[in-house]
């Protein structure tokens, strides 16, 4: 499955790069392929294992922050795997 997902902390004032850097460092420490961007970082495993994950950048921000928002999307697809980049391959071929 992948899942693209932004946790805003709330109630810290405006900068919140440093807040969030600490989700994303949760991600690329979980080992799963992932890749963020500026509105949403997207990650792809197994359901349990990639909503652990998601689970423990929320946690990370929740250590900093009073609130905190989680919008999350999924793509549920069993059996398929490096949808991460062969969706954006599929876009790349269609428009050359």
């Amino acid at each position: 499955m992948l899942v693209a997902f932004s946790i805003t902390p709330l109630g810290t004032g405006e900068g919140v790069g440093e807040i969030v850097a600490e989700a994303v460092r949760v991600v690329r420490e979980s080992g799963l392929p992932n890749q963020t961007d500026s509105m949403f970082t997207t990650i792809e495993g197994e359901w349990d294992e990639v909503m652990d994950v998601v689970k423990k950048a929320s946690d990370a921000v929740a250590r900093r922050s009073p609130r905190v928002s989680l919008v999350l999307k999924a793509d549920i697809r069993p059996g398929v795997t490096d949808g991460l980049t062969s969706k954006v391959e599929t876009i790349e071929r269609h428009l050359a």
